[in-house]
C-alpha cells in the first residue's frame, strides 16, 4: 500500500478520526474501520484538498472495496482516495460512521 498521507476529520460530536490516505485501487488487509471515499485534488506547495464522497465502515478493508453498491457514484464523482480508519469493534465503528454522516455532507451516501 502507497499511502498518500493522513486526513483529520471531524464529526457532528466535535470528535476528529484520522484516517490513513490510499489511491483509489489500493489492496487492503483484512482488518476492520472506518472509511471514507473523497475526490482528492493535489494543492500547490503539496497536500490535498478533498471533497468528501462516502463514508461507511467494514469488518474486511481487504474485500469491501469489490463490487461496491456505491461504486457508480464514485465513479461518477471522480473518487480516487480512500482513507482508512482502524478499529477492531463493530460497535465503535458504527458510533463513529454516524457521528461523521451528521457531522458532514455525504453525496454518495444518499
Amino acid at each position: 500500500m502507497t499511502k498518500i498521507g493522513t486526513m483529520k476529520i471531524a464529526g457532528k460530536s466535535g470528535n476528529e478520526y484520522e484516517f490513513q490516505l490510499y489511491p483509489v485501487g489500493t489492496s487492503f488487509k483484512e482488518l476492520g474501520g472506518v472509511y471514507v471515499v473523497t475526490k482528492r485534488e493535489p494543492k500547490p506547495g503539496g497536500g490535498g484538498a478533498h471533497t468528501f464522497l462516502y463514508v461507511g465502515e467494514t469488518g474486511d478493508f481487504s474485500t469491501r472495496f469489490d463490487n461496491h453498491h456505491k461504486q457508480e457514484c464514485f465513479d461518477e464523482s471522480g473518487a480516487n482516495c480512500i482513507g482508512v480508519h482502524l478499529d477492531g469493534s463493530e460497535k465503535s465503528r458504527k458510533a463513529k460512521e454516524a457521528d461523521l454522516l451528521e457531522g458532514n455532507a455525504w453525496p454518495c451516501n444518499d
